[in-house]
């Protein structure tokens, strides 16, 4: 297994800082140790790799300082919840660096780790209920004598009394407790002004197509040729760029959200246009948690005495209707922001489209996002000029904008729809 933060792409200032901050921690074991166990000291030091007063780096050094709670901004696609995840097992890593081969780092990296606790908002948001289990079961001694990890992704996701629940936690840590938190960014309406005072800023960049082709090519064997094309086309995000390297029918869903512009012919047109947009999103949203959905189901009906013949089970699963009625509010909130995650992939990349038409029409000296359809978009510039190309990738960042502001996605990529038509 390689180092644990080979995969967190384009990012050399984040992964120094983290780096140091790991050795650091592993020096405030070392020193924890040798206070109240002397003769362990030797036995630990050894396993750390490190000098108890060493931390790793240069005295005085700022990077070098380990604290208790963090929050990773960025783009989407710049690895917030990869750099989260590979930080926690530098953390865990009985050499304080993120060997990549420990057992520390293995279940980690793994999602087995008993220490490391993991929070992904199923849902449009994290409730105060979990957040104080959550914070609960931090509290408690890591079984493996080192730290307490709770990675949160989606931070931006918590609700006001969750983000309270966080923060009474996060101002009165358990000595070995450390939070991950993982937001777009610092501002207001992603993280609270009081978390992110108590936490130390790990900003990401949105990485290099170069630096994705590179990774797509060498850890997951894509084509170079394939690679560049993906990387380009998905604007940094290495994850779409692997499904679109990978996956046909992410390729076909892109084609047809890329075919658009030349669709709108009309106000008709216009509205053909975002109701076939709206149900490819919706159709994607339904397969990708159908499966899961049924099984949670089954697994739940079982649990609660379905199938069941011995004398109370049929009172039981009568019973147990308000927890399956439960079980479809979670499932439902979740279909949604699927469905919103897939609509947003698809805005993103008609956004991209129209950014190409806007700097063909500028002359500017980059890159095009989607090398596949340049032609298009060189026509498009010159159909609508700078002002009017402007104008739709403006209608297309305003539709994202609403749909994140909670406006229904069918209203909002409607009153787009006519915006790109009207130009």
């Amino acid at each position: 297994m390689p180092d644990v933060f080979a995969d967190l792409v384009g990012q050399d200032a984040a992964v120094g800082t983290l780096r140091r901050a790991a050795a650091a921690a592993a020096a405030v074991l070392c020193a924890a140790a040798y206070r109240s166990e002397p003769d362990e000291l030797a036995t630990l030091a050894e396993e750390a790799e490190v000098a108890p007063a060493s931390g790793g780096a240069a005295p005085g050094d700022p990077g070098a300082g380990m604290t208790h709670a963090w929050i990773f901004t960025g783009p989407p696609g710049s690895g917030r919840s990869v750099a989260a995840r590979a930080f926690a097992a530098a953390l865990q890593c009985v050499h304080g660096t993120g060997c990549g081969t420990c057992p520390g780092c293995h279940t980690t990296m793994a999602g087995t780790h008993a220490d490391v606790r993991l929070v992904v908002p199923e849902g449009l948001s994290i409730g105060v209920s979990e957040m104080r289990a959550l914070v609960l079961r931090a509290a408690s001694t890591p079984s493996g004598g080192r730290w307490q990890v709770v990675i949160i992704e989606d931070a931006d996701r918590l609700t006001e009394a969750a983000g309270n629940a966080l923060l009474k936690a996060i101002e009165e840590p358990p000595p070995r407790t450390v939070f991950l938190l993982c937001a777009p960014s610092t501002h207001p309406d992603d993280v609270s002004v009081t978390i992110r005072s108590r936490c130390r800023v790990v900003p990401l960049r949105q990485p290099p197509p170069d630096a994705v082709a590179e990774v797509l090519a060498r850890r997951d064997g894509i084509a170079p040729d394939e690679a560049r094309w993906a990387a380009a086309a998905a604007q940094g995000h290495v994850g779409r760029a692997r499904r679109l390297a990978r996956d046909p029918e992410a390729r076909k869903r892109r084609d047809a959200v890329l075919a658009v512009p030349r669709r709108l012919t009309g106000v008709g047109a216009a509205f053909d246009a975002a109701s076939a947009l709206i149900e490819a999103a919706e159709a994607e949203a339904a397969a990708t948690v159908a499966e899961a959905e049924a099984g949670e189901r089954s697994a739940l009906e079982t649990a609660l005495g379905a199938g069941g013949t011995g004398r109370g089970a049929a009172s039981a699963i009568r019973g147990a209707a308000g927890q399956l009625k439960e079980l479809e509010k979670r499932q439902k909130s979740r279909a949604t922001r699927v469905q919103r995650d897939a609509l947003d992939r698809a805005l993103v990349d008609l956004a991209g489209f129209y950014r190409d038409a806007l700097t063909t029409a500028l002359r500017a000296p980059v890159a095009p996002v989607h090398t596949d359809i340049a032609g298009l978009a060189e026509a498009g510039a010159q159909k609508w000029a700078a002002e009017g190309t402007l104008r739709r990738l403006e209608a297309v960042l305003a539709c994202r904008a609403a749909i994140e502001a909670n406006v229904k996605p069918r209203i909002a990529v409607e009153a787009m729809m006519l915006a790109l038509w009207k130009g």
